[in-house]
């Protein structure tokens, strides 16, 4: 069996660059796309892959930082790949293309060597991005101790909470008031109206 793995780092992002490449290659039985962070494996789709592949399968990703942009664990993932006999390619690294017959050792050298080299330019890549976010993030003015978007103009954050509103609202809803409604009244999402009343806001 042949599988495809996409992933992109959030939910407005697009995989369909991805899935181009999976449409075009060869006899691609399944793909399993993650919405979500490189920094590590604890992806739905992914750890749902590695429970599916079985010896002799092969696993295509179009890029080494679609597996993941954390060096060491990347480099962990391909050795569990490697161990149970699953062909792993990864279409940016040519030497995985290749089928070596006989020669597995020039094989790895080779792999080992590019994918260290790559998977490091990954991990670089993405603490610049996260160093990025923070200097954003300092960068945005403060009005009345609330860091205010340059772009959209709102408030950066959640929002302050009215204990005393609040508490009027939460005494409503164990008085009948849905929850719902309780949401749209104090302004807030349902997960944070929940976190509020536990009290970790």
């Amino acid at each position: 069996m042949i599988y495809f793995y996409a992933r992109v780092s959030s939910k407005e992002q697009n995989l369909e660059r991805q899935l181009e490449v999976a449409r075009r290659y060869k006899d691609v039985e399944r793909v399993f796309c993650d919405k979500q962070s490189g920094s590590n494996f604890e992806r739905p789709q992914y750890q749902l892959m590695k429970e599916t592949v079985r010896e002799g399968d092969e696993v295509v990703v179009k890029e080494l930082d679609r597996l993941g942009r954390n060096k060491e664990l990347v480099k962990e993932e391909i050795k569990w790949f490697s161990e149970r006999g699953v062909v792993l390619r990864i279409l940016n690294i040519p030497t995985t293309l290749i089928d070596f017959q006989g020669q597995e050792w020039l094989k790895d050298m080779l792999n080992n060597i590019l994918i260290e080299v790559l998977a490091s330019i990954a991990q670089e890549e993405r603490e610049k991005i996260r160093a990025r976010q923070r200097e954003g993030i300092e960068a945005m003015p403060v009005r009345n101790g609330v860091r205010i978007s340059l772009k959209t103009g709102r408030r950066c954050g959640r929002p302050n909470v009215d204990e005393s509103l609040f508490q009027k609202i939460s005494k409503k809803q164990k008085e009948g008031l849905s929850v719902s409604e309780c949401c749209r009244e104090f302004n807030v999402s349902r997960s944070a109206y929940y976190n509020y009343l536990r009290g970790v806001a």
